[in-house]
């Protein structure tokens, strides 16, 4: 009886759809600024959706009662999230992603520290609570895209 090498079968050959982590991570990231913006468009989810403006800081509807959304605020997060389902397809472009974003997010939470939440100014619209997810996602957004979009070494065999 010869014996054969033993071959991978197909199922523990490695592919090159395997994603990286800092894929999954830009893809949950994207599925969440989706999610957030359809729920920005459904009483309910939204409170005082009547009061809902395209833009501007006279709008008092509520995504889950506590951060002010317009209607350019869920659009932005839409687009945010198909950005970021984009942007998933590899790797340098997640990593991009999630450091960009997050730098675009802590500009955000200075805007809102430093403009006055009841002027034209503030056309987004902000509140304190805005103001301090902004800041979250601004150093989570960088911290995955630092931490899980550099390169893996090798391991090393003994």
């Amino acid at each position: 009886m010869t014996s054969e090498p033993l071959r991978p079968s197909a199922s523990t050959t490695p592919t090159s759809h395997a994603r990286s982590h800092v894929q999954t991570a830009t893809l949950i990231l994207a599925a969440v600024f989706l999610l957030v913006g359809i729920l920005g468009f459904i009483p309910g989810a939204t409170t005082n959706y009547d009061t809902m403006t395209f833009a501007g800081h006279e709008s008092d509807a509520m995504l889950l009662g506590v951060f002010k959304v317009s209607v350019l605020h869920n659009i932005v997060h839409l687009l945010f999230g198909v950005a970021g389902l984009a942007m998933a397809r590899s790797a340098s472009a997640a990593m991009g992603y999630l450091v960009g974003g997050g730098a675009v997010y802590l500009v955000l939470w200075i805007y809102g520290l430093v403009v006055d939440h009841d002027t034209a100014a503030n056309f987004v619209p902000l509140n304190s609570a805005d103001n301090w997810l902004h800041l979250g996602l601004g150093v989570g957004m960088i911290a995955l895209g630092l931490l899980l979009g550099r390169p893996r070494r090798a391991a090393r065999s003994a």
